[in-house]
């Protein structure tokens, strides 16, 4: 009865890992987003949340608008990398 559970429990694990990963991955996605678009603009307003992507924020994530702001620097090293290993997640998914 017990390997019966853990059987199912596995189951659903297998087929439906690359759902859990990207749920699992992307859960800090909308934070971490939020941050680095404040930094970018230079606010603290919600606002920035719910407006389209506009250049300056690409030009952020790829370039340095803010060469003497360590903390910019820093988030948004860490935010590339998040955001590759996603991509490397979703072309993993879509090769397997």
């Amino acid at each position: 009865m017990v390997a019966k559970k853990i059987n199912k429990k596995m189951d659903f694990i297998t087929k439906n890992i690359w759902f859990i990963l990207f749920v699992v991955w992307g859960l800090p996605l909308g934070y971490y987003r939020s941050k680095f678009r404040k930094i970018v603009y230079q606010t603290d307003s919600w606002l920035i949340n719910i407006k389209p992507v506009f250049w300056r924020e690409i030009k952020g994530l790829f370039g340095n608008i803010y060469p003497e702001n360590l903390n910019y620097k820093k988030f948004r090293n860490f935010y590339l990398f998040y955001l590759a290993i996603y991509l490397l997640l979703f072309i993993a998914y879509l090769n397997f």
